[in-house]
């Protein structure tokens, strides 16, 4: 049976955040389906979904609920059929999907390296003592301290727009966005610095684009299948299971990065306190296929070096 594909008339939802760079991702979502079954945009919708998350910038995510603050609207919002997808950048989805909804489909993954943006200064180690950094990231703010605990942090919420505009009015000397936002709003003008995953690990994810769908809409699942990349969601299936294993919340500090090599997967792993007085890493290497297992493991192995009281913070 030939697929039921959209059309003007009859449109493919899209849900997306409203911020510049969920936009960005939306439409590459659509151009991606548009030329991959020779459709004119007008087949495809862009609805966008103003969720908690985007409407509460002063607070840390730890403190309002995680990072299931910019989903939860959204997936909402296709469960009751007014949209189809949902396109989210992975670094902030939820390791677990609400009952009904799948999410097994990537895009090609963009740069994972965290970007230091400074106006005055050329890199983290150029900082004097005491510099004022600001960043919502409760992963780089360990990173940070763990490396230079002689500056201070102060929180910086807000779309990468916001932070920018932030670092202009004198807010903080520095921040870090992600490269890979940078590069899909093609922000040259933005004078970043790519930081070495060797000096900070990125987040779990970090450059990829997911896309969410019904569980039993089969027409939407053959389409998304055109798409997906194959690499990224192998990549994404080891470091989404070390995450999980972890309890990956807003509250807890963690990077990892998977990489290929022909059939060899190779995952790094890094959980840290919050104040960045401790930090636990481990590297593992496996054939693709077990990449999952192979995050689980770590996890599991790191759990039980970090050892009693690791975790008190949490409560």
């Amino acid at each position: 049976m030939p697929l039921d594909l959209p059309t003007p008339a009859k449109p493919l939802m899209i849900g997306t955040r409203g911020s510049p760079l969920a936009l960005a991702q939306a439409h590459e979502t659509r151009s991606r389906l548009a030329h991959a079954f020779d459709l004119p945009f007008e087949a495809f919708t862009i609805v966008v979904i103003k969720t908690t998350g985007d409407k509460i910038i002063d607070r840390p995510l730890k403190e309002i609920g995680g990072k299931g603050l910019f989903t939860r609207e959204i997936e909402d919002a296709m469960l009751k059929g007014e949209i189809d997808i949902a396109v989210h950048s992975m670094k902030d989805m939820p390791t677990l999907q609400p009952d009904g909804l799948l999410l097994d489909t990537y895009l090609p993954r963009e740069d994972v390296r965290d970007a230091f943006i400074s106006p005055t200064h050329g890199a983290l180690a150029d900082l004097p003592a005491g510099t004022v950094v600001g960043t919502s990231s409760l992963r780089r703010r360990a990173q940070l301290k763990l490396r230079r605990p002689d500056l201070e942090v102060v929180e910086f919420r807000g779309n990468l727009q916001t932070r920018l505009m932030k670092l202009d009015q004198g807010v903080a000397a520095a921040t870090f966005l992600a490269m890979a936002g940078l590069n899909r709003l093609k922000m040259d003008e933005v004078s970043a610095t790519a930081i070495s995953e060797d000096d900070m690990l990125p987040a779990v994810a970090q450059g990829a684009i997911g896309i969410e769908r019904r569980m039993d809409d089969t027409r939407v699942a053959e389409m998304l299948e055109a798409i997906h990349d194959l690499e990224t969601g192998q990549r994404l299936a080891a470091e989404r299971a070390f995450l999980k294993a972890l309890d990956g919340s807003c509250e807890t500090p963690i990077a990892g990065l998977a990489v290929l090599d022909g059939t060899t997967l190779t995952l790094r792993g890094e959980v840290l306190r919050p104040d960045g007085s401790d930090a636990i890493s481990d590297t593992a290497t496996c054939a693709i296929a077990d990449g999952p297992d192979a995050g689980a493991q770590m996890a599991a192995k790191m759990l039980a070096k970090a050892g009693e009281g690791f975790f008190d913070w949490r409560g």
